[in-house]
């Protein structure tokens, strides 16, 4: 339940093409020391919501899955440091990334626990500390440990105190100018607010593909996965933008997602599509979008692939990937800095939809024209310069309206953040 980042694939692959000397990357390492980043994070986040058709959290059940409540209402910090190593000079060069993180419980409790910020069974704060190897030769590097993907088909959750974690190995090569391969299989993952290696109990989860940037207005992406006795999963991207004028420009993003589901999660097949077209001019930008759900059952995420892994055009607190769901957009953002304010952005979203099937406890059809909507709005502000630069501020709020009988249906949303990133080296 991620708000899409405008073209996530199209924005990695730039980046890296733009970073991309004709000399490999270990031909140019300056040393293990030399090249080493340190970087810290202090967040507070609130979070409120109103699941007003049930979905509370109950402390005194084992695992927090009984519910008695539909309203929830967390407030804490966390400080975290991640540490990467450069690599040692040479033919193949060798490297560490650590990172440690710590979460404090400042405000819940009395039934209003439910937003998976803190541990479970009543606990309030927790420390992590993991860690991987990596050796690079040319421009592919080994990374063996934890680790915090971002690939389509397996990405990491970000949306609460601390980030989500995975143990296994992952193997990323940019031999070739604007191409990026990636595999990589991972065995254990842990939750956002757990402090243990594999809270979420993975079997394990294979992954492969790659981006590739045609020139600085075209990429595309295609990757597969296969997250055991859950799924097989396999992804495709296109992304072209389209120059106007000097400030004004086109874009297009294309994604889409099939899936073929083991028996264990019931069977079936999906597939999730979304396209979105983004006119800017200036400091606006409008984007309108379709999304739509086929097969034999909605779009299901699988515990183990982490909860950033639906990178499509309509996903905000609502992923709009119900069974036979579609679902249209409009939004608008606007960035302040022509105005006099820089770092100050907008956002709003109107998301409608329609066509869902609903089925009850024993998989019968009830409903084949279920709808939601929600009405999603976000304002952001980062500190440009002086002792206090790159410290940000992000409200977010959804009001999230359905007759599905789902989750999260029905829903006020109110989430604050508060991030000061340092970074030391």
């Amino acid at each position: 339940m991620r708000v899409m980042k405008w073209s996530v694939i199209a924005l990695a692959v730039a980046a890296g093409t733009s970073q991309m000397a004709v000399a490999s990357e270990q031909s140019e390492s300056k040393g293990f020391v030399e090249d080493s980043t340190l970087s810290l994070l202090a967040r507070s986040m609130y979070y409120n919501r109103d699941a007003r058709n049930g979905g509370g959290y109950n402390p005194r059940t084992p695992n927090g899955t009984d519910y008695r409540s539909g309203y929830a209402e967390e407030w804490g910090a966390s400080a975290r440091a991640i540490y990467e190593s450069g690599f040692t000079q040479g033919t193949v060069g060798f490297g560490v990334n650590a990172y440690a993180g710590a979460l404090w419980q400042l405000d819940t409790g009395g039934g209003r626990r439910g937003v998976n910020m803190f541990p479970r069974n009543e606990g309030k704060d927790l420390s992590i500390a993991n860690a991987a190897v990596k050796a690079r030769i040319s421009s592919t590097t080994l990374t063996y440990g934890s680790q915090m993907p971002a690939l389509p088909v397996l990405a990491y959750d970000d949306g609460r105190l601390l980030p989500e974690t995975f143990e296994g190995t992952m193997i990323t090569s940019k031999e070739i100018e604007g191409l990026e391969l990636n595999a990589g299989r991972f065995t254990a993952q842990n939750e956002m607010r757990q402090s243990s290696s594999d809270s979420i109990r993975l079997k394990s989860i294979n992954v492969f593909g790659g981006s590739y940037a045609f020139n600085k207005d075209l990429s595309a992406a295609l990757y597969a996965s296969d997250l055991e006795d859950q799924y097989k999963r396999k992804y495709a991207n296109l992304n072209y933008n389209l120059p106007l004028t000097e400030e004004q420009a086109l874009s297009f993003d294309f994604n889409v997602y099939k899936s073929d589901y083991d028996r264990e999660v019931g069977g079936g097949d999906n597939t999730i599509w979304s396209l979105a077209t983004k006119y800017s001019f200036g400091p606006h930008a409008f984007i309108v979008a379709h999304q739509r759900n086929t097969g034999s059952q909605g779009f299901n995420y699988g515990s183990g692939d982490g909860g950033g892994a639906i990178f499509v055009a309509n996903s905000f607190l609502s992923d709009f990937n119900q069974e036979d769901e579609r679902s249209w957009q409009a939004s608008y953002e606007l960035d302040f800095a022509t105005f006099g304010v820089p770092g100050l952005s907008f956002k709003t979203a109107y998301i409608w939809a329609d066509n869902i099937t609903v089925r009850d406890d024993d998989r019968a059809i009830t409903d084949t024209d279920g709808k939601e909507h929600e009405f999603f709005n976000q304002v952001k502000y980062v500190v440009q310069d002086g002792a206090a630069k790159d410290l940000s501020f992000r409200l977010r709020s959804s009001v999230l309206r359905g007759n599905t009988g789902n989750s999260t249906g029905d829903t006020n949303e109110v989430r604050f953040y508060v991030n000061y990133p340092l970074s030391v080296l």
